[in-house]
């Protein structure tokens, strides 16, 4: 983590629902403070940042966080974001490596199946909206055009959370083509503790298997880019994509 101190802008909009506990951490670890010392000392969090040379060779990291409540953690951006979401979404972290534990011990560490495969998308670069339904419905059929010009208002009705941590790390140094995996949350919330909570409880085996993500390059959210002002800056089909054509039912 001390190798990333001091890069982050915190001022960037996607960031404001871990500024308040990330600004603290990332100015005590630049004033000098031991990362894990530092992270250790927050309170509210289900496990203990430990360094990774703890984790044993050939164990799984998810077993290891499940059997002894320690997270192996490296001095990097990757690992300080990890360890801001275990700050934030306690619950459904803790409730994500449960499930992982599960899926190893049912079918071992080797075959990763599609709950597993899940947990990693929204875990790395997920992303979690609640959003009118045609919002929604623009979103999920690609029609970016709409998204975002015709509903642009309704986004004042949406929230968004940049969930994964790879994605939080990627957005250190923002470039137009950065897509996350978006989550649906069915109803606003008050808190990130509330939509904590509540996504803990959605979380099954059942609906990760049928990964409902939908991809969003998450700097066409109006008001998260300046760039995006501007009409054309939605015409570059290598970032929006068109949806992919229904596949063909053979004969």
């Amino acid at each position: 983590m001390a190798a990333g101190a001091g890069l982050i802008d915190w001022s960037a909009p996607w960031l404001a629902p871990w500024r308040d506990p990330g600004e603290a951490l990332d100015g005590a670890v630049r004033a000098g403070a031991d990362p894990l010392v530092a992270l250790n000392g927050r309170a509210g969090t289900p496990v203990r940042f430990v360094p990774q040379s703890a984790l044993p060779d050939g164990m799984a990291y998810e077993q290891f966080i499940f059997e002894t409540g320690q997270v192996p953690t490296r001095e990097n951006l990757h690992d300080f974001f990890n360890a801001l979401c275990w700050m934030v979404f306690p619950q459904t972290k803790q409730r994500l490596n449960r499930i992982q534990a599960a899926e190893i011990a049912a079918r071992g560490v080797a075959v990763r199946g599609p709950v597993r495969d899940a947990i990693t998308v929204l875990d790395e670069n997920g992303a979690l909206l609640q959003a009118p339904d045609a919002l929604w419905d623009a979103l999920a059929a690609r029609q970016w055009q709409r998204l975002f010009g015709e509903l642009r208002p309704l986004w004042r009705q949406a929230q968004l959370v940049v969930f994964g941590h790879a994605a939080l790390e990627k957005l250190v140094t923002p470039y137009k083509s950065i897509t996350v995996h978006v989550w649906r949350v069915g109803a606003a919330w008050a808190s990130t503790a509330g939509l904590d909570a509540w996504l803990a409880a959605d979380l099954t085996p059942a609906k990760l298997s049928g990964k409902p993500f939908v991809p969003l390059p998450v700097l066409g959210v109006p008001g998260w880019w300046p760039a995006n002002e501007a009409p054309d800056y939605y015409a570059d089909a290598e970032v929006f994509r068109p949806a992919r054509p229904p596949r063909a039912v053979a004969q």
